[in-house]
């Protein structure tokens, strides 16, 4: 089981290094922090009073790193989660923020237990996520993965500026459905053909 600092370290990996899409509604982003995020937290790295494109792309690995651990692992109460979920939930959470939780939550309600959707990793929702994973075994990671990649799907069919990132121009996987992807078995993973039916009425 990899630690939390890690799974960290993987998503500042996969993310590379900074950039500006004017697609992506977070803003410039490096590492996987985007500039709304560092504008959020306050983090100032030129010291100018403003928080810009240029404090994003002075970003180090390491205070990304810092940044993921302590906003989007350990203060949302991850933690708390099932130990066979906390990358996957961590890894969306750094990705799509309090939606994280709340497609868990709706998937928990799905399951019988009685949760609010509301985006918040409290006793309740830790104890939910708890037993079902005691009732479910491994299923519960699985079918987290999969509500993701659901997710990501959905918010394409309404976005259509999001497409590109759920399918590549030559129609294959996008890094979205990708990385949902990495924290299910292989017998869960949707062939091409399956990814293109569900992706047809793009076109």
């Amino acid at each position: 089981m990899r630690t939390a600092k890690e799974i960290a370290e993987s998503i500042v990996a996969r993310e590379g290094g900074y950039v500006n899409d004017r697609d992506d509604p977070g803003g410039a982003t490096k590492f996987g922090v985007t500039l709304h995020t560092m504008r959020r937290l306050g983090i100032d790295l030129t010291g100018d009073g403003q928080v810009t494109s240029v404090d994003v792309a002075q970003l180090s690995r390491r205070q990304a790193v810092d940044i993921f651990l302590e906003h989007y692992f350990k203060r949302p109460g991850i933690d708390n989660l099932p130990a066979q979920i906390q990358a996957s939930v961590f890894d969306m959470h750094v990705n799509a923020g309090a939606n994280a939780v709340k497609i868990l939550q709706r998937l928990l309600v799905e399951m019988g237990h009685s949760v609010q959707v509301d985006g918040i990793i409290g006793s309740e929702t830790s104890r939910a996520a708890n037993a079902a994973q005691q009732s479910a075994q491994n299923f519960l990671n699985e079918a987290y993965g999969i509500a993701r990649r659901n997710y990501y799907y959905s918010l394409a069919d309404v976005r259509p500026k999001s497409r590109k990132y759920a399918r590549r121009r030559d129609g294959g996987k996008g890094g979205w459905i990708v990385r949902a992807e990495e924290f299910i078995s292989a017998k869960y993973h949707l062939s091409a053909q399956k990814h293109q039916e569900r992706t047809a009425a793009w076109d």
